[in-house]
């Protein structure tokens, strides 16, 4: 299927567009049109994405086709050459996705930490402890855990988690949703579960009192097992037929202007990502494609 016929084809519920300037056929080839975004759903989920799209729509004039689908689903739609460059956050999955030969130029964008969130009476005893400890007492006492189950970054890092910990999850306390973030989240509300969650997703969506923190680091120095990164990775241009300039205009744009949106964001005052592309000698130029005109 063609790209922007499969865009189509998501309907209303998968795609978030966002309008820009109209296509003008005088303008150069980066300048026009618009650039096809899959992307892990916490990263729309929290309403920053929207905050960036918007962005780069008023400085470069090009709109956005924001495909959210999590992690593994948009590499896969990336590797389908169904979009044009991906935001995602599973390291592992992003070096087998860049291996292979789709994906070129990947980039640090920004990084918040993972929180182990569940009722506020704690029934495994979980809070304070580190995410390990709080994993195998979760299991020990088989309180209800919901994982997403669906390949995204949230639950390749999950299973890590179990991993780590030498554990294999299994039972009735353990149900997978097969949904995306804010989805898991509403649920564990709703069911008195514990979940692994992104902090800009829980801000958003779930930080109510329903659920509390039971274990978090802060986004200014997580752990390894807490960290998570966000990456924008263009489609490789040599393997599929996509809109490499305009996908190299948002690179530029997240990593460059975007920097402070990402900063400036807050959700109920309180800080959900912090940047990591900054520079204080930044070079925006080592991003322009050879037929930018702007």
């Amino acid at each position: 299927m063609r790209r922007r016929q499969y865009v189509r084809a998501l309907g209303l519920g998968g795609v978030a567009s966002l309008a820009g300037c109209a296509e003008q056929t005088e303008e150069p080839a980066a300048r026009r049109g618009s650039v096809t975004l899959a992307t892990a759903t916490t990263a729309y989920d929290s309403g920053l994405l929207p905050v960036l799209n918007r962005g780069y729509a008023d400085r470069f004039g090009a709109s956005v086709e924001a495909v959210v689908r999590g992690t593994g689903a948009s590499l896969r739609t990336a590797r389908d050459g169904d979009c044009d460059v991906v935001l995602v956050h599973a390291r592992p999955l992003e070096d087998e996705f860049i291996a292979e030969g789709h994906g070129i130029n990947r980039r640090r964008v920004m990084v918040n930490d993972f929180l182990l969130v569940g009722p506020p009476d704690d029934p495994a005893g979980a809070a304070g402890s580190d995410p390990l400890a709080a994993f195998r007492a979760i299991a020990e006492t088989e309180a209800t855990f919901l994982s997403r189950g669906d390949r995204s970054g949230t639950h390749i890092r999950e299973l890590r988690i179990w991993d780590e910990a030498g554990l294999s999850p299994g039972g009735e306390w353990y149900r997978e949703t097969g949904q995306g973030m804010g989805e898991t989240l509403t649920t564990a509300r709703q069911s008195g579960a514990y979940t692994l969650v992104d902090r800009g997703t829980f801000l958003a969506v779930g930080d109510d009192g329903v659920l509390a923190r039971h274990v978090e680091s802060g986004i200014d120095d997580p752990p390894p097992l807490l960290r998570n990164e966000y990456a924008v990775i263009p489609v490789n241009p040599a393997r599929h037929d996509v809109a490499y300039a305009r996908a190299m205009s948002y690179v530029g744009y997240l990593t460059g202007p975007g920097q402070s949106r990402i900063e400036e964001f807050r959700v109920d005052g309180e800080r959900a990502f912090r940047p990591l592309a900054r520079s204080p000698d930044p070079e925006f130029e080592q991003y322009v494609p050879s037929d930018w005109e702007g």
